[in-house]
């Protein structure tokens, strides 16, 4: 679906002469879906979209690359249905700001956003999602459940536990969509929101569309993880899956070993392999979810608008799946701005390029 011309403004391009093309990039199977969805929704006017600063963000110290090698400590609290390990930098009395990373990476995405953030007088939480990291469940009993409706209430029992009313909330992969969906359904605590890869809430339906074959090729894994054979495989072979997946989805990043490995050492959790597995399964329909969480996910899958104040993020060199910003732009009926991130930027943007993470957060602030 076309913007119109007005909406161009509203529109970044960070270090590049030109916008990126419109047409779409690789897209996924939420994306694909939602398209279709969306075909029939009355764009909302130009001006609603559009940023409008109340106050000059302050300016963020520029680090040198790799700055930051590690969390000074990691805390752990128990919330809902787990004790969540988590990173926690800056201000105590400082607005919160929660990260939240995807797979297959950790909390040390933002090793270098966090002390940025931090300096400009935000508390900033960075979160082992449930699977990863120092993040464990409270029962044996509890189903090792990935599907995305819990995955983001693990961040509500969070802020609860963490007595947190409302925070802006900053993710890209799974975190992105933890965020995404936090911010549709429970607007009320979220302040405002930076998405990579902008609108990622899907279904179980949307997952079962079909896409042409060079689309599909694009998701290969997520067949491997349908089968026995990638459960065991992925098992036995995490790390190396996942360094592949680094350097596919973000074919210009030249990360070292030591970078990979201390990421790395997060999916060795051993609830890891069963929280990834349902998820992509799940995600095709493949596995069943907890029919408790049916409510959530009927919301869900019609795509609700988001009406938060909203910034969506994209690297020039996403080797992931994904779309051009044009294709979710309508799903973000309050202020809204899209940047595109150039310089060979890939998937694991706030890693790669965490000036303009966290440039992206005090801005949509400030909004």
């Amino acid at each position: 679906m076309s913007r119109p011309d007005k909406l161009k403004t509203g529109i970044g391009v960070f270090d590049e002469d030109e916008r990126p093309p419109r047409e779409l990039k690789r897209m996924s199977r939420r994306q694909f879906a939602l398209t279709g969805l969306s075909a029939g929704t009355v764009l909302l006017a130009p001006d609603a979209l559009l940023a409008s600063v109340k106050t000059k963000p302050p300016k963020l110290p520029v680090p040198p690359s790799g700055a930051s090698t590690t969390f000074a400590s990691i805390k752990q609290i128990e919330a809902g249905l787990l004790n969540v390990g988590y990173a926690e930098v800056g201000p105590a009395n400082g607005p919160p700001v929660i990260l939240l990373h995807g797979w297959p990476y950790d909390i040390y995405s933002f090793v270098d956003v966090t002390p940025l953030l931090a300096a400009a007088g935000y508390r900033v939480i960075v979160p082992f999602v449930r699977g990863f990291g120092t993040t464990r469940f409270l029962s044996s009993a509890t189903f090792r459940n990935g599907q995305q409706s819990v995955v983001a209430l693990d961040t509500i029992a969070l802020m609860d536990a963490l007595h947190i009313q409302k925070a802006i909330l900053a993710g890209f992969d799974w975190g992105a969509r933890t965020a995404d969906i936090i911010a549709a359904l429970w607007p009320e605590r979220c302040k405002a929101l930076v998405s990579v890869s902008g609108y990622l809430i899907g279904s179980q339906a949307a997952g079962k569309v079909p896409l042409p074959p060079q689309a599909e090729l694009q998701w290969w894994y997520q067949f491997y993880f349908a089968t026995p054979r990638g459960e065991g495989g992925y098992g036995k072979y995490r790390h190396d899956f996942a360094k592949l997946i680094w350097k596919l989805a973000s074919p210009k990043w030249q990360f070292d070993d030591a970078t990979f490995d201390r990421s790395a050492a997060s999916l060795d959790n051993p609830d890891h392999v069963q929280i990834v597995i349902h998820n992509y399964r799940w995600r095709q329909g493949l596995a069943e979810g907890e029919s408790k969480y049916d409510g959530l996910e009927q919301r869900l899958a019609v795509g609700p608008l988001i009406t938060v104040p909203t910034i969506t993020l994209e690297g020039d060199a996403n080797g992931a799946p994904h779309a051009d910003g044009g294709a979710y732009a309508n799903r973000f009926s309050g202020k809204y701005e899209h940047r595109v991130i150039s310089g060979g930027v890939g998937h694991n943007l706030p890693q790669e390029a965490p000036q303009a993470l966290s440039k992206a957060v005090v801005d949509v602030d400030h909004f």
